[in-house]
């Protein structure tokens, strides 16, 4: 090997470096103190695991990401592909919230925030919720035996419904009273004495609307099904001319029958008569009184049926479909006066309240409410002004135009032409006051009972109320 290496002219003069060669045959083991490093404890040891096992973390992360932005962001991945257009879709049509925001808040940073909020208040409500089921006594729902009168529709549907009052030989006066939200035909009209009835000579009749208490649902239905609905009744029970009823929300269907076969009602009573709550005839000033009184739950659940009516079901099955039963005020989203807590606490509105909860969800499903909340706040094909009493002549045409060169035209009044009778409480926190101004300024022939110092359910409950029930009866003999 010297001999391949090139002599560099360099000597080593110090003395010979001696070298140990190790031994193998000792038992224990030796460390040599000194200048050599001290052994690792195990917390170190713990710890640098900690630091290299996330660092490997942190790497897979980002090599998820990649691959993340790689096969779904990029513009030809597969499912920007099929989901990119309803995606931007949606994201069009919900732009109009981006309105709520603050200006120099950036919609991308701030929608997903306040959507981990609401996920969090949501699971606190959830875990608040079951602590109040186990330290408060429920009272769950029951489900009793089918007792309704059915007739059979000419699509086919059962519609169920209920006769208090005289039989129909006797009656001298037919009433058909259309159930309010979270209602059912034995509700009729709530608090009244059937003795009442029967010595005015009144005969009542109270039906479940589609979806409720016993009769089937409508895959279709609007007010002008609802009105025909209701001919349908009326002719099945042999009811020529009749008066409609309406409690609350269910007055809309009160006014179609109204809108739609006026030519059958012979008059009309409400009790605080419920409009849709965004209707384009209503000022500026009469829109605002109108949601200014109203809970903020309340008008969250408007904002739902007219924006995203599928999300009320968890609403729905969270309260009144649950299987257990509740406060009115909480289910209904209501500001209880006084007055209306008194009547909560009564035994007997209580019995009544349960029992008619019971038959309006006995079938169990939240689709009959939704398409009732959603009712309320759609178009409802019609305006209550057209139901006001015009002079309508006929003038198009040769023949009716010379008829009035020489003559009058010919002319027939349109709208609803009988009586018009609407009980509105001065209180009222779920229909306020100004639905009547409104109702009296497009209807100035309705004839508008206002009662001071009263709210929603002491209303339309009555509470016994000999005089006001009279009152309600008397409407149908003018």
């Amino acid at each position: 090997m010297a001999s391949l290496v090139e002599d560099m002219g360099i000597r080593y003069a110090g003395k010979p470096i001696g070298v140990s060669t190790p031994t193998f045959g000792g038992s224990e083991s030796e460390v040599v103190e000194g200048d050599g490093v001290e052994p690792e404890s195990l917390k170190e040891q713990v710890t640098g695991f900690l630091k290299s096992w996330c660092e490997m973390v942190q790497e897979l992360g980002r090599g998820c990401w990649d691959i993340l932005q790689q096969t779904v962001v990029m513009e030809d991945s597969f499912i920007v592909q099929k989901l990119g257009g309803p995606v931007a879709k949606a994201c069009r049509r919900l732009r109009f919230s981006n309105e709520f925001l603050p200006e120099d808040r950036d919609p991308v940073h701030v929608w997903p925030l306040i959507f981990f909020v609401f996920i969090l208040t949501f699971s606190a409500l959830n875990l608040n919720g079951g602590y109040n089921s186990l330290a408060m006594p429920v009272k769950k729902v029951q489900i009793h035996p089918p007792s309704a009168s059915c007739i059979l529709l000419p699509d086919g549907r059962r519609m169920a419904y209920r006769e208090l009052g005289v039989p129909a030989n006797r009656a001298r006066y037919s009433l058909i009273a259309t159930h309010s939200f979270l209602s059912s035909r034995l509700a009729g009209i709530p608090g009244v004495k059937t003795s009442l009835l029967e010595e005015s000579g009144v005969r009542l009749i109270a039906y479940d609307l589609p979806g409720f208490g016993e009769s089937d649902p409508h895959p279709r239905r609007n007010l002008n099904s609802s009105a025909f609905d209701k001919l349908y009744l009326a002719v099945a029970v042999g009811v020529d001319n009749f008066w409609v009823l309406g409690f609350s929300s269910g007055s809309m269907h009160a006014w179609s029958a109204l809108r739609y076969i006026p030519d059958r009602i012979a008059g009309a009573s409400m009790f605080a008569p419920m409009i849709n709550p965004y209707e384009p005839s209503m000022t500026k000033e009469e829109m605002r009184r109108t949601w200014e009184g109203w809970l903020p739950k309340r008008k969250l659940m408007y904002f739902l049926a007219r924006r995203f009516p599928k999300l009320l079901s968890l609403v729905y099955y969270r309260s009144f479909l649950s299987g257990k039963h509740g406060r009115i005020d909480k289910w209904m989203s209501l500001s209880l006066e006084t007055k209306d807590e008194i009547l909560v606490e009564d035994p007997v509105f209580e019995g009544f309240w349960h029992r008619d909860v019971e038959e309006s969800i006995r079938q169990g499903s939240s689709k009959p409410f939704i398409e009732e909340a959603v009712l309320q706040i759609s178009n409802w094909g019609f305006s209550l002004a057209d139901l006001g009493v015009r002079k309508k002549c006929h003038t198009r045409g040769i023949l009716p135009w010379l008829k009035s060169l020489y003559g009058e035209a010919e002319c027939q009044l349109t709208g609803f032409l009988g009586p018009l009778h609407i009980w509105q409480g001065m209180d009222d926190q779920v229909v306020p006051p100004v639905m009547a101004d409104y109702i009296s300024r497009v209807l100035p022939r309705a004839i508008m009972s206002q009662l001071p110092n009263e709210v929603e359910l002491s209303k339309t409950f009555l509470e016994g109320d000999t005089e006001q029930q009279a009152s309600t009866i008397a409407s149908a003999k003018e």
